[in-house]
């Protein structure tokens, strides 16, 4: 369930790295990511440390690479199911960067972003995919224009540049979900 833009089953740990949506009742469309810190492991805070610009560039060699970005999603589901919120969905998350859809570009404007915890080649958990399913048809119930058709990926709207979800999503399997 959604109230005031947040969703009543996850923990709500507020960044700074939104803005305001061009078109506030324009939200159309729901992105699927990855992302893991370090690349390929799993576990810890450090993504909600990047999502909130306190990631400690000491901590690892890759996160000096990335510790200044100011990026964020709206949503993140842990390896565990547990789902953090960031930003609220009635904002302008800053997690799809140069991106088009159907011929409208800047797709942070219309979307809500979902990052799972992932690697393109490593197949997600099933307590991901629960919560991804009851997280997801939340936002269709609350958001109409998203529909089954306006779901995607990084990669269907930053092709070349962006492969998550990556091959090891299933997708058949997180649709045939959201038809149950």
């Amino acid at each position: 369930m959604i109230k005031n833009a947040i969703l009543t089953h996850a923990e709500y740990y507020p960044t700074t790295h939104w803005d305001e949506r061009p078109d506030p009742d324009d939200i159309s469309l729901l992105v699927i990511h990855n992302i893991s810190l370090p690349p390929n492991e799993f576990g810890g805070d450090y993504i909600k440390y990047f999502f909130t610009g306190r990631l400690d560039p000491t901590l690892h060699p890759y996160f000096q690479k990335i510790h200044q970005m100011r990026v964020s999603a709206h949503c993140l589901i842990k390896r565990g199911g547990e789902v953090i919120q960031f930003v609220p969905f009635d904002k302008r998350a800053w997690h799809a960067g140069i991106s088009s859809y159907q011929g409208t570009t800047r797709c942070n404007d219309f979307s809500i972003g979902i990052e799972m915890e992932g690697a393109d080649h490593i197949p997600y958990t099933s307590l991901q995919y629960n919560s991804l399913q009851l997280v997801t048809k939340s936002i269709m119930s609350t958001y109409s224009d998203i529909s089954l058709g306006r779901i995607v990926g990084h990669n269907d709207i930053a092709p070349g540049r962006k492969t998550d979800p990556g091959f090891s999503f299933d997708w058949a399997k997180y649709r045939q979900a959201l038809n149950k």
